[in-house]
């Protein structure tokens, strides 16, 4: 069994275009949620999202280039391109044929969709674009960003929904790990604050429908009454130890454990008591040859609705028992909103950047106390503390649930 590690980030996210931006705006306790300009939510009843702010598209892509590329697939590109960059990883150095690109997105091109969708029906079948299947499939991301940097070992999507980027960094992990590939370009991609998207959450009564931008996504706390949409993607490279070491490749972290299960409960509540997510955390634990009490953060999935909080919190009280009384738990998604399948990418990225900076993301917006979440959930000002292994959760529709278990690296 090979060790794998990762040494590359990337990130474009409402509090953050890049990498350093998001970090600042998690350590300074940044909001990114905002009203929503994408569209005009006059008939909506929710009027909050957490945007990518002054994202200007053609300094990314030239104007041919644009109109061939969902905005999901745009910001996924964008991501890899730092991810790879900060790894320095090049076809000099690594054989291409064994580096992979899994990336999950839990829609894919939703504004193509509705967008080609009133072509169709106000002009016609003929007006509806050529590009509109390339653009609008879920695995476009993956394709166009192994095109991008031209990498050519396996290239996958992932979709389980809000759990598609912890599914597919455990599933990489898992490929490099048994010798499938050296490296693999790994996370998600979002991009689904439009009319229907917003109109599909709000009316499954998922989505908050505060318009106080600081109490609209407020984990664990009491008054919680959903969570707020976000966009974004981010992005990681994950790396065999050996190879890493081989080009003088910066560590940030090492990847040790891997978990997920399903609920086979419904198709959106989670299981009772938070059971399959639980079962996740134990298998990631177990993998990890590690005890819980080792275990110093987790980055809750902690979307702000009532039954994710209450069911997670239960969760990682079964998997950790004791040892869940003194974890650190927080949810980012107060900063971020919640990216649905690029959740997980941006989330892992804030494990891995407490496991190096020392600093333990806080959970903001928190006010009310909830007896249910009783949990340390690091209320509101992070916390400067050294940690060895920080674990990410995601939990999807459908009963998906994944964990991944990270450690600061060691040599040995």
């Amino acid at each position: 069994m090979k060790r794998v590690v990762v040494t590359g980030l990337g990130a474009i996210t409402p509090i953050g275009n890049n990498v350093e931006e998001f970090w600042k705006g998690i350590k300074e306790g940044k909001c990114g949620i905002d009203e929503i300009t994408l569209f005009n939510t006059e008939e909506f009843k929710v009027k909050l999202a957490a945007e990518i702010k002054e994202y200007n598209t053609e300094e990314h892509f030239d104007k041919k280039t644009i109109k061939r590329l969902d905005r999901y697939s745009q910001l996924g590109i964008i991501a890899a391109k730092e991810a790879m960059q900060d790894s320095k990883m090049t076809k000099e150095n690594t054989n291409m044929e064994r580096v992979g690109v899994v990336v999950g997105s839990g829609i894919g091109g939703l504004n193509t969709i509705e967008e080609q969708n009133l072509n169709l029906i106000k002009k016609g079948p003929e007006r509806v674009s050529p590009m509109f299947i390339p653009m609008s499939i879920s695995n476009m991301a993956a394709g166009n960003i192994a095109i991008e940097l031209g990498t050519k070992g396996e290239s996958v999507a992932m979709v389980t929904a809000c759990a598609s980027a912890t599914h597919s960094i455990g599933e990489s992990y898992r490929m490099i790990k048994h010798g499938y590939q050296d490296a693999v370009i790994v996370g998600g991609t979002e991009a689904s604050i439009t009319p229907i998207g917003i109109a599909g959450f709000m009316n499954i009564k998922a989505l908050s429908q505060s318009t106080d931008k600081l109490r609209a996504s407020i984990p664990f706390d009491k008054e919680r009454n959903g969570f707020v949409m976000g966009e974004g993607a981010g992005i990681i490279v994950l790396e065999e130890l050996e190879h890493a070491k081989k080009r003088g490749a910066h560590i940030y972290a090492e990847i040790i454990g891997y978990g997920a299960t399903s609920d086979a409960y419904h198709i959106t509540s989670p299981a009772p008591e938070g059971e399959g997510g639980a079962r996740a955390m134990k298998i990631a634990i177990k993998e990890a040859g590690i005890e819980p009490e080792e275990i110093d953060y987790i980055n809750a999935h902690g979307t702000s609705t009532y039954l994710n909080d209450a069911c997670e919190t239960m969760a990682i009280k079964k998997a950790l028992g004791e040892a869940s009384k003194k974890v650190m738990v927080s949810s980012t998604k107060g900063n971020t909103g919640h990216l649905l399948g690029a959740a997980g990418g941006i989330e892992a990225i804030a494990c891995i950047k407490a496991l190096e900076d020392e600093f333990v993301p806080p959970t903001i917006g928190y006010k009310v106390k909830d007896e249910e979440c009783d949990l340390d959930i690091v209320p509101n000002e992070g916390r400067k503390v050294k940690i060895k292994y920080a674990m990410s959760n995601s939990l999807g529709f459908g009963g998906h649930n994944s964990s991944i278990l990270f450690k600061k690296y060691e040599e040995e």
